[in-house]
C-alpha cells in the first residue's frame, strides 16, 4: 500500500480513509497502520504518560494517568467513595467486589465520556486507571499497605481477580475500563528510601509470597496493564530487571498488554539506583526490558537519541508503540460512539442509587468487631446520653483514605451516631486528644468528667492516611515518611481510654486504620473493640449500624494484628520468615481471619477423602456450619492447608478457600469447597510448585488456627493423605 504523506493540513476526509479508522479491520491490522504512519519523535511521545495529541492524523490527546483505587480517585467529578482496598478485603467478597468495580468502571466512563465532550484530555480523565495494588502487605509498618488486599498471596489473588474482572468488564470486543496490577514485583516499602531501594528475597519467597498474585492476574485475570516499581530487585532495577519484566512476566506468562513505569521509575534508573549513566542508555534498557510507558515528564524524550546513537533501534520502539495503541483501540476511542456501548453510559451514574446501595454494603461488610464483652450492640431504648470523643470522631479526611475521589455527601461518625440517636439519647460531643500529642492529667480528667453519667461513651481513635501514607513528610513520634516505627496504638490514646475505664465508665473502642496497631491493653481492659478502616462515604453510618445493631458485623481480618513491635522482624527485610500468618509462630492478639458476630456459628461434620493420588484434579470438602445464635448473620467460612510432615519449607497454615453466607437464626448449611492440585501443592526451594506425597492437614472455621491472645474461633480440622509421585505444577 502506498502511503499518502500527512501534513498538518491533511484533510479530515482523507483522515478517515486511513485503514486505521476502518473498526472492520482487526486491532493488530489498525495498529500497525496507525504506527506506521508516525516519525520518530511521535512515537517517542506516545511512550509518555502525557502523550501529546497528533493533529495531522485525527489523534487526540491522551493522558494514561487515572487511578480508581476504592472509587474513580482525584477528580473533579463528585463520584461513589468505597472503603479502602484494606477495608474492601476485610469483607472476604470477592463477588461483590467484582460487582463494585463494574460500577466503579461505569462511573470512569461517564466521566471520560462527558469530558471528550467538553474537549478536556487533562489528567484522571481517561479510562487507563493504575489499579489495583496487589503487593503483598508484608509488615503492618508500610505506609502504602492500606492500598492492597492484605498479607496473604490466595486472598489478594482472589479479590484482585475479581476486581480486574469487574473493572475490564465482559464486552467480547471492547474493554470497559482497563486495569493495572502494580507494583511490579516484591515492593513493599521503606517510603522514604524507595527510590533507590534494593529487594532481594530467595527464590522460594519470590515465588510462594511475592508473585502468585501478579500470576492470577495476568494469567487467568488477562489485566491489560502492569506498572513496574521503582526499587530494584536483585540489584537490577524493576523496570529494566531481566527476571521479572522478561523472563517471568513477557516470556513465561506470556503478558501481551502494556507496562507503565511508576512516575519518575525511569530517572530513577540513573539518578538513584546508578544503573546507567544517563536517561538514553536507562530509557533503552527499559523498553528493551519491555516497559512500554514512562509515567514521567522527559526520560522517554531521549530515545530519540538513544536510537539516533545506536542504542535501541525505531523498530524496538514499535513495539511499546503498538501495545500503547493496542490499548486504546480496546478500550474503542478510534470506533464510532455507536459502536461501542460503554460510550454512551450518562453522567447520571455518578453516585446513582445501585452504586451507593453498593457502598452502603461494603462499607458494613468491611466492619471488623475485634472484641465484645456484651456491651453491643447498644439499646438505643435505654440510651440516655452518649459521649462521643476522639480524634476521628468528627473527621472525613479518615474515611476518604488516599487515592481518593469526592462525594457529594458523607457522614463523619459523630454525625452518623447523631442521626440515629435524634430523638432518643443526648450526643455529646468531646474533641478531646489529638492522634499523638500527649496531655496533661489535668486534661484527662477534664475529659474523663465530661463523660461521667453517659451510658457509654465512644472513643473514635486509631490513625489517619494523613500519617501513613505515600512518600510523606511526616515525622512525628512513631511515623517516618509515610511508614510508621511503631505499630502501637498512641500512647495518648490508650493513657485516656485506661482513665476512661478505670472511671467505669462502659466504654466502645472504634478503631480506624489502614493496617494493625498493637493494642494489648485495649484487648484486655475496653469491653468492645471494633475494627473500621478507612471506610469510604458510607463507613460513618457502617459504624453506627454496628454499633446499634442495625447490622450484624461479619468483617475478617485480611491481616495479622500483632501484640507489640518486637513480633516483627526488621522493616527492610524482605525475608517471609516470621512475617504474616503463615510463617509467625508467635501469638497474634488478633489472627488473620478473625472477626466476632452478635451470634455464633458452630462447626462440625467435616468430610473429605482420607486419600487420593497426587495427580487428582479436584478434591471435594464439606462441611456444616450453623448459626447457633439468636441473630441472623453472615459467616465468612476459610479453609486452611497445611503439611505437617514436610521437610522442605512450607508456610504454618494458608488460606486455599473461603465462602461468605448468610444464615438465619437456628439455620443450618453444608458448604462445599473443591481443592485442586495446586491448593495442596508445595514451593520448592528452585520456585516449581510440586504436589508432595504426604499427609495435609485441613483446618475449617471462622479464622486462621493460630494461637491468639483472645478466645479463638472455633475449627475443624481433618487430614488427607497424597499418594503417587511427586506432580509438579507449571509455577
Amino acid at each position: 500500500m502506498k502511503l499518502v504523506k500527512q501534513t498538518k493540513s491533511t484533510p479530515i476526509t482523507v483522515q478517515k480513509r486511513y485503514p486505521f479508522r476502518n473498526p472492520q479491520l482487526s486491532i493488530e491490522q489498525r495498529v500497525d497502520d496507525l504506527v506506521s504512519r508516525l516519525t520518530l519523535e511521535e512515537k517517542v511521545r506516545q511512550m509518555l504518560n502525557n502523550a501529546p495529541a497528533i493533529k495531522r492524523l485525527g489523534i487526540p490527546a491522551y493522558n494514561w494517568w487515572n487511578e480508581c483505587l476504592h472509587g474513580v480517585g482525584r477528580t473533579k467529578y463528585h463520584v461513589t467513595v468505597f472503603p479502602q482496598a484494606i477495608g474492601m478485603a476485610a469483607s472476604w467478597n470477592d463477588v461483590l467486589m467484582k460487582e463494585v468495580a463494574s460500577s466503579i468502571a461505569d462511573e470512569g466512563r461517564a466521566i471520560y465520556n462527558d469530558a471528550q465532550k467538553r474537549g478536556d484530555y487533562s489528567q484522571y480523565h481517561a479510562l487507563t486507571y493504575w489499579t489495583p495494588n496487589i503487593n503483598i502487605f508484608r509488615d503492618p509498618r508500610w505506609g502504602r499497605g492500606q492500598e492492597t488486599y492484605g498479607e496473604d498471596p490466595y486472598l489478594t489473588s482472589k479479590i484482585g481477580k475479581a476486581f480486574v474482572l469487574g473493572l475490564q468488564g465482559d464486552d467480547p470486543r471492547y474493554l470497559k475500563a482497563s486495569a493495572c496490577a502494580k507494583h511490579y514485583a516484591v515492593h513493599s516499602g521503606p517510603e522514604k528510601n524507595r527510590h533507590s531501594f534494593n529487594s532481594d528475597v530467595s527464590t522460594y519467597d519470590l515465588w510462594d509470597t511475592y508473585l502468585p498474585a501478579f500470576r492470577t492476574l495476568v494469567v487467568d485475570a488477562n489485566v491489560s496493564g502492569v506498572m513496574c516499581a521503582y526499587n530494584a530487585f536483585k540489584g537490577q532495577p524493576c523496570c529494566g530487571n531481566d527476571l521479572l519484566m522478561q523472563s517471568i512476566l513477557r516470556d513465561k506468562w506470556n503478558f501481551k498488554g502494556y507496562v507503565t513505569s511508576d512516575c519518575g521509575a525511569i530517572d530513577d534508573i540513573f539518578n538513584h539506583h546508578k544503573a546507567h549513566p544517563d536517561a538514553a542508555t536507562a530509557a533503552a534498557d527499559a523498553v528493551f526490558h519491555g516497559t512500554d510507558l514512562d509515567c514521567g515528564q522527559s526520560a522517554y524524550l531521549a530515545l530519540v537519541k538513544a536510537v539516533k546513537n545506536g542504542i535501541i533501534t525505531e523498530k524496538q520502539l514499535d513495539v511499546s508503540v503498538k501495545r500503547l495503541f493496542t490499548i486504546r483501540f480496546r478500550l474503542g476511542l478510534f470506533d464510532p460512539a455507536e459502536q461501542v456501548d460503554y460510550a454512551h453510559i450518562p453522567i447520571s451514574v455518578l453516585e446513582c442509587k445501585k452504586h451507593q446501595d453498593l457502598a452502603k454494603q461494603l462499607a458494613r461488610e468491611s466492619m471488623v468487631l475485634l472484641k465484645n464483652d456484651r456491651l453491643l450492640p447498644l439499646q438505643k431504648n435505654k440510651l440516655k446520653k452518649v459521649v462521643v470523643m476522639g480524634p476521628n470522631a468528627d473527621c472525613k479526611d479518615a474515611l476518604l483514605g488516599n487515592y481518593n475521589g469526592h462525594p457529594s455527601r458523607m457522614l463523619t461518625p459523630l454525625q452518623a451516631i447523631r442521626e440515629r440517636l435524634k430523638g432518643v439519647a443526648e450526643v455529646v460531643y468531646v474533641s478531646g486528644i489529638d492522634y499523638i500529642n500527649t496531655v496533661s492529667e489535668d486534661e484527662l480528667k477534664r475529659y474523663v468528667n465530661q463523660a461521667k453519667g453517659a451510658d457509654a461513651v465512644i472513643f473514635i481513635g486509631g490513625i489517619s492516611p494523613r500519617l501513613e501514607g505515600e512518600e510523606m513528610s511526616v515525622n512525628k513520634d512513631g511515623f517516618d515518611g509515610g511508614d510508621r516505627t511503631s505499630i502501637a496504638l498512641p500512647t495518648v490514646q490508650t493513657q485516656l481510654m485506661k482513665a476512661l475505664v478505670a472511671g467505669r465508665i462502659p466504654t466502645v473502642f472504634v478503631m480506624m486504620t489502614g493496617s494493625a496497631l498493637a493494642i494489648p491493653w485495649e484487648a484486655k481492659h475496653v469491653p468492645a473493640i471494633l475494627n473500621a478502616w478507612y471506610g469510604g462515604q458510607y463507613g460513618g453510618e457502617a459504624i453506627a449500624d454496628v454499633l446499634f445493631g442495625d447490622y450484624n458485623p461479619s468483617g475478617k481480618l485480611p491481616v495479622t494484628f500483632y501484640a507489640k513491635d518486637s513480633d516483627l522482624p526488621d522493616f527492610e527485610s524482605y525475608d517471609m520468615q516470621g512475617r504474616t500468618y503463615r510463617y509467625f509462630k508467635g501469638k497474634a492478639l488478633y489472627p488473620f481471619g478473625y472477626g466476632l458476630s452478635y451470634t455464633d456459628f458452630r462447626y462440625s461434620s467435616l468430610k473429605m477423602p482420607t486419600a487420593c493420588n497426587t495427580t487428582d484434579k479436584e478434591i471435594p470438602v464439606t462441611v456444616t456450619v450453623k448459626n447457633t445464635g439468636k441473630m441472623d448473620g453472615e459467616e465468612v467460612v476459610q479453609l486452611y492447608v497445611s503439611h505437617p510432615d514436610k521437610k522442605i519449607l512450607v508456610p504454618v497454615t494458608a488460606l486455599k478457600g473461603f465462602k461468605r453466607i448468610y444464615l438465619k437464626a437456628g439455620e443450618a448449611k453444608q458448604i462445599t469447597f473443591s481443592l485442586s492440585s495446586e491448593d495442596l501443592s508445595c514451593v520448592d526451594e528452585n520456585g516449581i510448585r510440586k504436589v508432595l506425597p504426604g499427609t495435609v492437614k485441613i483446618q475449617v472455621g471462622g479464622c486462621s488456627p493460630v494461637a491468639t491472645l483472645t478466645a479463638p474461633l472455633k475449627t475443624v480440622e481433618t487430614a488427607l493423605k497424597l499418594t503417587g509421585d511427586t506432580y509438579t505444577i507449571d509455577k
